[in-house]
């Protein structure tokens, strides 16, 4: 097993037991009892709209604003490791690795299928018509803010507590010691254990959500390419997650700077190729709708930016704040904390202004990039006879993009690659995050190059996709596949939200108390016994 060490590994079983119980009776209450799991589910995503959907929309904003002070104030020349650290990774291997880390399956899915959706079917409380002016541009507005900077604020602001602290204050690499300011010596004890605890359970029930999404895409795709061999598409579902499954959990026997790295690689290369084909394949009137389209909607997304980030409709009552905005609060919160504490992993040497821009600035434009064209393309489609939102509205929204490349030449191999694409996407996102809840499981260190031992990658990888598979099997009736795996990324994510408030906290009084926490930069530091002997 790869770089797996009994002295310096060993299970925490304060963590592994109550979230594998916890999982697997999760799991089995699905199988058995889907009726209840969907009524439970549904209960706690109810109550963290009404009573903190006001808080998930103004701590967004927030997370951003502190990314922001912290990149470009004097805080920003903060190096982790110290003045001497030096990167491991070129500049291109850890934008692409984080890129693809951090987007997953997302834009592969919502590429088409959220602009679409906005476009012809936008909430009914705010008085637009569908396939209008007004419409379009309230579809592309809405994507930035789900897609961009927000989104990748979550990211970086764990990534740098977690970073600052591990690298920096010499603490042990979990989520849990960017508390240390708030906590101290606290931190190793049972403070670690619930703080780590409830981030596993967050990572996994976001991860379930990915991969229920991606599983449903890619079954629809085949369905489309090959009708006459796929008949049952829910059984295409367990077919496509245990190659999944499969695909990824063998990644992980080659090793984060060897297997990811490439797979980052490839994915990040194949996502500009395809952008900059469906920019161009449309001709020139539909090029010049995308610019125009993008500018348009670049000046109203920066200039109505705090308005559209805190839109929560208390007097109409509209449903969309919750299945749209929360939902991807919630799920981006999931991931943010175990998100962070594998961007942490590989920022050694780089400022804390490099690692804001390569983990926000730089992944929030290339999305602005990626919505734009497909956004744009699928709107300048659908108004000219295109048939997408047709088709997605039979199909569900899983089939979006498929309907969109049926108007581009070369469509079924588009659709090919895309396929492929979507699932290296799932792989290098998985590979990434059940490395990170295995290391969470054990003991390991803040050491390179020690891994967590690969029966626990096996075990969260089948638990995951066994909670997504649970999830897209929703009830008859009841909900969709979709909808099921925004409620289970709801579910993950409310705890994290007042986790994330803590740790914003934490990260602004340890870099602004520099002198007091940073062994690595300031070794003269007074507090180096007290941390050190932690």
């Amino acid at each position: 097993m790869e770089g797996f060490d009994k002295q310096r590994v060993q299970i925490r079983w304060s963590i592994f037991v109550p979230m594998s119980v916890l999982f697997v009776g999760a799991v089995l209450l699905g199988l058995f009892k889907p009726e209840a799991f969907y009524n439970a589910e549904n209960a706690v995503v109810q109550f963290a709209f009404l009573n903190f959907g006001w808080l998930f929309q103004l701590s967004g904003v927030l997370f951003l604003l502190i990314c922001l002070y912290l990149a470009y104030s004097r805080t920003g020349n903060i190096r982790f490791g110290g003045p001497d650290a030096k990167p491991e990774l070129t500049d291109w291997q850890w934008f692409s690795i984080l890129l693809c880390a951090g987007i997953g399956t997302g834009i592969m899915f919502w590429g088409v299928a959220e602009p679409m959706t906005h476009f012809m079917s936008p909430p009914d409380k705010l008085g637009l018509a569908p396939g209008t002016e007004g419409s379009a541009t309230f579809a592309m507005v809405t994507t930035f803010i789900h897609w961009t900077f927000i989104p990748y604020a979550m990211y970086t602001l764990a990534g740098v507590g977690i970073a600052f602290a591990a690298h920096n204050m010499k603490l042990p690499y979990n989520v849990s010691s960017s508390l240390y300011p708030l906590f101290g010596r606290r931190i190793q004890g049972p403070v670690a254990t619930f703080v780590d605890g409830i981030c596993l359970f967050a990572i996994a029930g976001g991860v379930a959500a990915i991969l229920g999404v991606g599983t449903m895409q890619t079954a629809s795709g085949l369905s489309l390419l090959l009708p006459g061999m796929v008949t049952d598409p829910k059984a295409v579902w367990v077919y496509v997650l245990a190659a999944i499954i499969t695909v990824y959990l063998v990644s992980s026997y080659t090793g984060l700077m060897s297997g990811m790295r490439l797979m980052s690689d490839v994915n990040t290369k194949l996502y500009f190729v395809m952008m900059v084909f469906f920019f161009f394949a449309g001709g020139i009137p539909m090029t010049q709708f995308i610019l125009n389209l993008m500018t348009q909607s670049l000046g109203v997304f920066l200039g109505d930016f705090f308005v559209r980030t805190t839109y929560l409709s208390p007097v109409d009552g509209s449903e969309w704040p919750r299945w749209w905005p929360v939902y991807y609060w919630a799920i981006w919160l999931a991931y943010a904390p175990l998100m962070g504490m594998f961007f942490a992993k590989l920022c050694k040497g780089r400022t804390i202004r490099q690692f804001v821009s390569f983990n926000l600035i730089f992944p929030a434009l290339f999305g602005i990039l990626w919505f734009s064209v497909f956004g744009g393309a699928s709107i300048f489609k659908e108004l000219h006879g295109g048939s997408i939102w047709a088709m997605q509205k039979s199909g569900g929204l899983e089939v979006s993009v498929f309907a969109f490349l049926k108007n581009f030449p070369l469509s079924q191999m588009w659709s090919w690659i895309f396929i492929f694409v979507l699932i290296l996407s799932i792989v290098t996102l998985c590979d990434s995050m059940t490395r990170t809840i295995a290391s969470l499981s054990t003991t390991i260190a803040h050491k390179e190059g020690v891994e967590p031992p690969v029966s626990l990658k096996l075990f969260w990888g089948f638990a995951m996709s066994s909670m997504a598979l649970v999830n897209i099997l929703a009830p008859a009736g009841k909900i969709s596949g979709i909808d099921a795996t925004k409620q289970i990324a709801t579910v993950a994510g409310f705890p994290i939200l007042f986790l994330m408030l803590l740790m914003a906290y934490c990260v602004v009084r340890m870099v602004a108390r520099q002198d007091r926490y940073d062994l690595a930069n300031c070794p003269e530091t007074a507090r180096v016994e007290e941390i050190a002997d932690l």
